[in-house]
């Protein structure tokens, strides 16, 4: 990888390390569910009267909130009595409440029995929520992976479509929004006047501050361009929603609404402070009231959802009453693994790269094998941690987050004339030559490595080589011998003879296991490149089969093959050539249905292709142009007796699931997808826990 994306690469696995090393310290917290005393004996009152509610049972087919919805509430907040807040310890004895087991914290519950609980300092004030500033490059793509779940290759290629222009019917094609890589905050003074006039209009005075807000950029952003913000406002996200594809109108609307909002009065929040004495312990509560929404009428901050936790009229000296005193065990967690919006936010802040290039370095160090992204999270495979401990190790400075900060900041001042560019490349390659050296004679070369094994084919040593799922073993004498020793836990990659022949060339049929599962190779391979699978009944079939059709774009000859979703034309120059067709019952192709649309990318037609969820317009220039994008109702009603009908959705067996969630403990349902029978967490999309179906449910779901 490059300088920048070298140390992107060593962050990830630095956090990889401090995880790996990480030991959970256990940790216990005291709990009070306090009420004014005079409130109490209503509160027993009532908690008598009323029947407990019945929790539900692990089975039960619970509703999945949808993306954007609020949480459910917590459980403990809801059954709290009227008049009732929670407090949790923070002194003991005039220190800090820190209790590491089990025998501590219930020793001091036991000593705060039958203690009065009094109010012994309330505190208010008023807390204002500033409204952040418009979008960089960076925080667009840091809000929309959290809230739209886009990568950062996503975001930015939807944003140059909405900068590029888009077609608003009667209105013409339009740029939505202003040129989307720019490191600055700073807005032109018409959009200034533009936005506020905006507000006023829409939301009224009491929302508009008596002077524009005003933001500062970084000290390394190069001012440019504006931020990124709506080139006209009124183009709302409701009036252009209609001619856009569903993943630009969502992102034109995070764009208009955080501009909008930049511009807003702040949020007023009304904060209480009270602290409780019992004994020798002294309990802390706060309460939260939104007093005034301001910008938050428009744009609510990530993670900040504005819920209020009221507190019930107190004052001090006033007597309580604890309901409840609960003791609850906790364990410290390891650093967060990076996700796409937590890099980004790492590199700006480091200064480590550029706008336009976070999206590309994401993009090379997976394709390079050297991180993985699991569950949305940046994982640092082993690849990944050799390479970068090697270049640690040989190249100190060049891998030190420091230098490439100030190599950065250096190229900008040659930019600006400040410095010479030769005595910035003297700097760097002098030291660097002579590290180079070193490294030429020192640096222990691990791929290729010969090991003492034999490979159990040819007779020959295993080397040690590097794939983006790891190292592994394979033989030396590739490509004549291929044999690849499986790493463990999986089965033994042997080609097995059987009494097929080849209905090619006569030579002898070997068993195989690819990834997809058994299947049959011509011996003479890479003479013959016949292939075949076995059918329901374990007799083997053709892969393909050879039709008098040419390909149109290299003119090599097209064969049918079968593919997840039916049978198809495909061309026989594949990979060089990917052009595929759909076929009627009799294996000719499909004549290609007029849509009537054009890509926005690339001008070339549209064609109806079809997916795993069923049919979608696509580039006719694919794999050149990769434009797509989901049918539109009026074009679904147009061409609905000529479009291939969807596919049948899975039916999920009714069967018993005792497991629960190996992340939150809630129930597990069964799941279908493509590649077969799951569990998930009952509490998706808050929570992604899967686990693999055990063998005896298995079973269960082949007798269902």
């Amino acid at each position: 990888a490059g300088r920048v994306q070298s140390v992107a690469v060593r962050l990830i696995v630095d956090r990889e390390r401090e995880i790996q090393k990480f030991k959970p310290e256990e940790f216990w917290k005291i709990t009070a569910t306090l009420i004014p005393s005079e409130l109490a004996k209503q509160a027993a009152k009532t908690a008598a009267k009323k029947p407990a509610q019945p929790t539900p049972a692990a089975d039960a087919d619970l509703d999945e909130p949808e993306d954007g919805e609020a949480p459910p509430p917590v459980p403990e907040a809801a059954a709290l009595p009227e008049g009732a807040f929670l407090a949790e310890m923070a002194e003991w004895d005039g220190k800090k409440f820190d209790v590491s087991t089990g025998e501590q914290a219930h020793a001091i519950v036991a000593a705060l029995e039958g203690q009065p609980y009094v109010v012994t300092k309330i505190e208010q004030k008023d807390r204002q929520d500033k409204a952040p500033p418009p979008f960089t490059t960076s925080t667009l793509q840091q809000q929309a992976s959290m809230r739209l779940r886009y990568t950062a290759k996503r975001t930015m290629m939807i944003a140059q479509r909405l900068y590029e222009g888009v077609d608003l019917g009667a209105d013409g094609s339009i740029a939505l929004i202003t040129y989307m890589r720019t490191d600055s905050v700073r807005i032109s003074d018409e959009a200034l006047k533009n936005c506020r006039a905006h507000i006023e209009s829409h939301y009224g005075p009491a929302y508009l501050p008596d002077a524009p807000n005003r933001f500062t950029s970084g000290k390394s952003a190069q001012e440019g361009h504006e931020a990124i913000r709506p080139t006209d406002l009124s183009y709302t996200p409701e009036k252009v929603a209609r001619f856009l594809p569903q993943e630009q109108a969502k992102l034109y609307e995070l764009i208009y609404r955080r501009f909008v909002a930049c511009q807003m009065k702040p949020a007023l929040f009304a904060i209480t402070n009270v602290e409780v004495r019992a004994g020798a312990g002294m309990f802390k509560a706060q309460g939260k009231i939104l007093k005034f929404d301001g910008f938050r009428k428009v744009y609510i901050p990530s993670g900040k959802t504005g819920d209020e936790a009221q507190l019930p009229p107190l004052h001090e000296k006033q007597q309580l009453a604890c309901l409840e005193l609960a003791p609850t065990q906790h364990f410290t967690q390891p650093p967060p693994r990076f996700n796409e919006a937590s890099l980004v936010k790492s590199l700006e802040k480091e200064g480590i790269g550029r706008p336009s290039t976070y999206a590309a370095i994401i993009s090379k160090i997976q394709e390079r094998g050297y991180v993985e992204i699991k569950e949305r999270r940046f994982f640092a495979t082993e690849l990944g941690m050799t390479v970068t401990d090697l270049l640690v190790e040989h190249f100190p400075k060049i891998m030190d987050l420091k230098f490439t900060s100030h190599m950065e900041d250096e190229l900008d001042d040659i930019e600006n004339a400040k410095i010479e560019w030769h005595s910035v490349l003297n700097e760097f390659y002098e030291p660097f030559a002579e590290e180079l050296k070193v490294a030429e004679t020192k640096m222990q070369t691990l791929r290729g490595q010969e090991t003492d094994e034999k490979c159990p084919q040819c007779g020959a040593n295993l080397v040690v080589r590097f794939s983006k799922l790891g190292k592994f073993l394979g033989c030396s004498k590739y490509p004549e011998c291929k044999y690849i020793k499986p790493r463990e836990g999986e089965p033994e990659r042997i080609a097995v003879p059987t009494e097929h022949a080849c209905p090619e060339c006569g030579k002898p049929m070997l068993e195989k296991m690819g990834k997809f599962g058994r299947f049959l190779s011509c011996s003479g391979y890479p003479d013959c490149k016949t292939i075949m699978n076995f059918d329901a009944e374990g007799k083997p079939v053709p892969a393909m089969t050879k039709t008098e059709h040419k390909c149109e774009k290299c003119g090599s000859p097209m064969v049918i093959r079968q593919g997840r979703r039916g049978p198809f034309l495909a061309c026989t120059g594949y990979p060089k050539c990917r052009n595929a067709k759909d076929v009627d019952a009799a294996g000719n192709p499909l004549k290609p249905i007029d849509t009537g649309v054009t890509c926005e990318k690339c001008g070339s037609p549209m064609a109806v292709r079809r997916g795993p969820r069923g049919p979608f317009l696509g580039c006719t220039k694919y794999p050149k142009c990769r434009s797509a994008k989901p049918q539109t109702d009026e074009l679904k009603e147009k061409l609905k007796d000529v479009l291939p009908p969807p596919p049948p959705k899975k039916e999920v067996p009714q069967v018993e699931i005792k497991d629960v969630c190996p992340k939150c403990g809630e129930p597990m349902k069964l799941r279908a997808s493509a590649r077969g029978y799951f569990l998930g967490c009952t509490k998706y999309p808050k929570c992604r826990g899967t686990l693999q179906p055990s063998e005896e449910l298995l079973e269960k779901l082949g007798s269902a």
